[in-house]
């Protein structure tokens, strides 16, 4: 379970060397936004170089390639899947057909640099093009290789030419909250971890961590990030306290002693399978956390 997912430039050596002494569970290597059209063959190089250098890794390392339907997604894969990526971040996904595309290139390129089969797994932005809205649903069914989904806000609100993304209280409007949610529900039918988007003005750590404390609320498991100075705020938005914990602990021995039973009262009111599910999924949280 991945808590922060940061981004940093790939055509950066200060901020590739950074990334080392930042905190975050996963690192994604840009080659897309962040690196401008020539910049990119010498970035992808410098990535390839970084994974090569980095084989004993505390931190899941990860690629964001260009879009699919792009020559330079085929180009960003010849190069930095020689470094043994642990994962693709995939942006723009039009449908899970893509998924299925992109494995077959990752089965090619593990299979020529020796890599486990089906080793590096795959991060889809799922929301950036409107008509992937009405595919969500599907990615249960390309679910094999998927480190979880993500959604993006940016692409989309271009796409739909909207004004602005948010309403009152920086809560999202209606056209991304929707996008949010079928995001989160496809990640729960997918089996896969819900990852929620990046909170673009990285100078407002209060609104980070409200922003991060309604992911967790609604059920994502981790948040994007843009800058370090984000990952620790994300961080401790989705460890669970002390206080969940020990609460989800005592719900799971009360069922482990009534296996029976299917409600209990525990501290003055009824809890249910659904109780019991929530609480393993804090405890199982809460371990991979640390």
């Amino acid at each position: 379970m991945y808590r922060s997912l940061l981004f940093v430039p790939g055509d950066s050596d200060k901020k590739i060397a950074k990334s080392e002494s930042i905190p975050a569970d996963l690192i994604i290597f840009d080659l897309e936004d962040a690196v401008a059209a020539a910049a990119r063959p010498e970035a992808r190089i410098r990535v390839k170089n970084y994974l090569d250098a980095r084989q004993d890794r505390s931190a899941a390392l990860y690629v964001r390639i260009n879009p699919l339907d792009t020559d330079d997604a085929r180009k960003d894969l010849a190069v930095v899947m020689e470094g043994a990526p642990d994962g693709i971040v995939l942006p723009k996904a039009q449908a899970p057909d893509d998924i299925r595309t992109l494995e077959k290139l990752l089965d090619a390129a593990e299979t020529k640099h020796g890599l486990e089969k089906s080793s590096t797994r795959i991060l889809p932005v799922a929301t950036e093009i409107p008509t992937a809205l009405f595919t969500l649903g599907e990615y249960q069914h390309v679910a094999d290789r998927l480190l979880g989904l993500t959604w993006g806000a940016e692409d989309l609100g271009a796409s739909i030419g909207a004004m602005s993304k948010h309403g009152e209280a920086s809560e999202w409007s209606d056209p991304f909250a929707l996008a949010r949610s079928l995001c989160l529900f496809a990640a729960s039918a997918a089996g896969v971890q819900a990852i929620d988007t990046l909170y673009a003005n990285f100078r407002d750590q209060e609104g980070l961590a409200a922003s991060a404390a309604r992911a967790r609320r609604d059920g994502y498991t981790g948040k994007l990030a843009i800058h370090p100075d984000q990952v620790e705020i994300i961080n401790a938005a989705f460890t669970p306290s002390t206080e969940e914990i020990d609460e989800a602990r005592a719900i799971v021995d009360l069922f482990a002693a009534n296996p029976d039973a299917g409600a209990l009262s525990y501290n003055g009111r009824m809890v249910d399978m659904p109780h019991l599910v929530q609480a393993k999924k804090i405890i199982s949280l809460a371990e991979k956390a640390r």
